[in-house]
């Protein structure tokens, strides 16, 4: 087994010659007057490695390095160009992407590329693949380098959420889902452990603590004893690719599951406190935009459905995917540019306030591409359309406070609609800008939704699925100062959510709790149960 200390040797090795090209480079970065944008980009292309281009966090590496032995001298200006744009911490939390082994897959999407390097729908030249490739598509090593690729570019890494990328994870053997699991925790943890179990508990005090941990799968691997299993792994998110809302079309593109099988899936989930992200996809086979806009209508007017967050995936048509042959009969034609940039912009602007748009266009390189749209920027040209258009998304993404300093309203906003399994309360903090600071998602339950999932401590309970202070991440014990986190926002949105789930009748409180965030809640009264966080309330009578 590779350990920490093989890695550390192994991780910035460079030859000679390597190193003067890093030291030239750094030079040139250090010589720039103004510094903008593109130029990190163009000097990466102008002094090259020999196997591609340097990344950004060996610079930084290399950076500390040559100060350390004296070659160069420190310059925070000099750091500051080397280091990446600070979006992935902004959300309040650092996300480490970790991608499983290729396995075979039980789908039979015809827009789905194989690629027998990577699991089912990945290609090996994607980023996040060919991290995990370079690793072995070991957890350890590739969990063990996001976290040091993060610290080295500034980031804070206290506050971790997990995501495990990689075909249909319920499709894997379950030793070896244990296993992964185990072993991302081992690299956050910075010790060996015996059992996930052991893992888990070590991570509860660890200094980078998993405060969610997000698997995808099908809607059609959901049932409650996996619901109960996803839970003793520690995961708090579920990504279902749910592709279209229209039967039809699922059967065109031989998804293999039907609607109804989606709804009882995200039912299920959010019975048992999951956070639930769909995946949607635009311009399959049989779609045109219009009926793409219908479609998008029933994600949020259909009680089974109505996600918490949504990915938007353009369907792409790539050389490695079945559809080819559709195209190449004259059977299925990609939008243009132009049909996909109006439609995503109308989708934006459809999008409730309670959900967050995750993204909007997968980064598959060109290359890949048959037809169809390259439009890498996608997000940024849709920006530009709805600014014209004097109109505006309002999606969490789009409202949430980032790295503006947090002049946060003293009250409480509220958002409340049905679902298939019950009532969803949205609470939420703004600023004075408007911006959103911080939310929490309150499941109230109906009776015959708290038994689907045969979990005895969620009955009677009202559920806490998410608590999330935004704003940069703020380093575990200290305060945020001008920033949401650490500034006692969450504690009001608990309040808030216990008076909500009291005045409804219900006599205990659930959180589907992350490993790394059971002390904060048990900080706050809740006591430990087998799969959830419980805390015990008056019922209000009349």
């Amino acid at each position: 087994m590779r350990t920490a200390e093989w890695y550390a040797k192994h991780e910035w090795a460079v030859t000679p010659e390597e190193e003067t090209q890093l030291l030239r480079l750094i030079a040139a970065v250090a010589a720039l007057r103004v510094r903008r944008p593109s130029d990190l980009a163009r000097l990466l292309r102008r002094y090259p490695r020999a196997s591609g281009q340097f990344s950004k966090d060996q610079l930084v590496a290399a950076y500390h390095h040559f100060c350390g032995t004296g070659q160069l001298r420190f310059d925070p200006e000099v750091l500051r160009r080397l280091q990446m744009k600070p979006t992935r911490t902004v959300s309040g939390v650092a996300t480490v992407t970790v991608l499983t082994k290729p396995f075979p897959c039980p789908g039979e999407c015809i827009f789905c590329p194989t690629d027998v390097r990577m699991p089912k729908s990945y290609l090996h030249d994607e980023p996040g693949a060919i991290r995990a490739e370079y690793h072995g598509f070991d957890p350890y090593l590739t969990t063990l380098s996001r976290l040091r690729a993060l610290r080295n570019i500034g980031h804070a890494t206290d506050k971790v959420e997990l995501l495990i990328l990689g075909g249909t994870w319920s499709y894997y053997p379950e030793d070896y889902q244990t296993w992964f699991v185990q072993r991302c925790l081992d690299a956050m943890n910075g010790v060996e452990s015996a059992s996930l179990e052991e893992a888990q508990s070590i991570n509860e005090s660890a200094a980078q603590r998993n405060v969610g941990l997000v698997i995808e799968t099908r809607p059609d691997y959901i049932d409650a004893a996996e619901v109960r299993r996803l839970r003793r792994l520690g995961v708090t998110k579920v990504q279902l690719g749910a592709q279209s809302c229209d039967d039809h079309i699922l059967q065109l593109n031989k998804r293999g599951h039907t609607v109804e099988q989606t709804r009882q899936a995200v039912t299920l989930l959010r019975s048992a406190g999951f956070k639930i992200q769909l995946h949607w996809m635009p311009n399959l086979l049989g779609a045109t935009p219009e009926s793409d806009r219908v479609d998008y209508q029933r994600l949020w007017n259909d009680p089974g459905l109505r996600p918490d967050e949504l990915k938007i995936y353009p369907n792409a048509l790539v050389r490695e995917a079945e559809l080819v042959q559709w195209y190449d009969r004259g059977e299925f034609t990609p939008y243009t540019d132009e049909e996909l940039i109006d439609l995503i912009a109308d989708c934006k602007v459809a999008t409730p306030e309670y959900a967050r748009l995750n993204r909007i266009i997968r980064d598959i390189p060109k290359d890949h591409i048959v037809a169809g749209s390259t439009t890498s920027n996608l997000r940024e040209v849709i920006k530009r359309k709805l600014s014209a258009e004097g109109r505006a998304c309002r999606c969490i993404r789009c409202r949430e406070v980032r790295s503006e300093s947090a002049n946060v309203i003293d009250a409480i906003n509220s958002i409340d609609y049905e679902t298939s399994g019950g009532r969803e309360v949205f609470l939420s903090m703004d600023t004075d800008t408007g911006k959103l600071a911080g939310f929490l998602r309150l499941s109230l339950p109906a009776d015959e939704a708290m038994a689907l999932t045969g979990i005895d401590e969620l009955s009677g309970a009202a559920i806490i699925r998410e608590v999330h202070v935004y704003g940069p991440v703020v380093e575990l014990g200290r305060s945020g100062v001008d920033k949401a986190q650490h500034s006692g926002l969450g504690a009001k949105l608990l309040q808030a959510a216990e008076d909500r789930a009291q005045a409804a009748g219900y006599g205990r409180l659930a959180v589907i709790s992350a490993i790394g965030t059971r002390r904060y809640y048990l900080g706050h009264g809740f006591e430990r149960g087998d799969l959830y966080l419980i805390k015990p309330i008056k019922i209000r009578y009349a």
